[in-house]
């Protein structure tokens, strides 16, 4: 019996490494790139988007923007040229789910810090109570760091139009008042060309480990 094996001791060497290499190629073939989506109105539920572009299949992107940060320096889509960026609406008052959100978006940045393609933006819903003063205090409690992460406040109904006809990410709250919204716990993943590439639960761990892969994924579209 051992000198069975002795003999068809290199055989089984062989077929060992010829077994890994087949399995390696098969490996390499079936786990091709695969783009992230580029998500159109028509793709999103219709509670999230405004009626008005409702249709849209194609070419939706986000809409030029100017507002004030934390700092009290107006932002707009030029501070964003270039950059993959995760969005998010919210308000400082929050105490439901925006704790959640704001904890996972620094986790992001930490995740981020260090990486020049990639900043956060996150919109008050509220603007009337989110002054700059206001962002400014809960900017230093959330540990966010002004490079990286801008917080957002200003015209009420530029932000509305951008949650509803950009980021297709807010819900009207359906009492008739004009521009009043609801904010829903979702991050959307924004590329450089400012077109939106991903959806995610910001009070999800899982899906925001699901956020930090996609980034990964956006950024080698870019090598390509």
């Amino acid at each position: 019996m051992l000198s069975f094996f002795k003999d068809y001791k290199g055989f089984a060497i062989v077929f060992f490494i010829i077994s890994i290499v087949i399995v390696s190629i098969i490996y390499n073939t079936l786990n091709v790139y695969q783009p992230l989506p580029i998500y159109q109105p028509t793709m999103v539920s219709t509670e999230l988007v405004d009626s008005t572009i409702q249709y849209k299949k194609k070419y939706h992107k986000i809409a030029d923007f100017s507002l004030v940060n934390q700092n009290g320096k107006t932002i707009t889509q030029n501070d964003y040229k270039d950059k993959i960026y995760v969005a998010d609406f919210f308000f400082t008052t929050c105490q439901t789910i925006c704790p959640i959100m704001t904890d996972h978006m620094e986790q992001i940045q930490r995740e981020i810090i260090n990486d020049n393609d990639v900043m956060l933006l996150s919109h008050s819903v509220t603007p009337e109570i989110d002054t700059v003063a206001q962002l400014k205090r809960y900017a230093k409690k959330k540990g966010v760091n002004d490079s990286k992460w801008n917080l957002v406040t200003g015209d009420k109904k530029q932000i509305y139009q951008l949650a509803r006809k950009s980021y297709l990410a807010v819900k009207d709250n359906g009492d008739g008042g004009p521009f009043d919204m609801v904010h829903t716990e979702n991050f959307m993943l924004v590329d450089k060309k400012r077109q939106i590439r991903g959806f995610y639960d910001g009070t999800d761990s899982e899906d925001i480990d699901r956020l930090l892969d996609d980034i990964e994924i956006l950024k080698e579209e870019y090598q390509k």
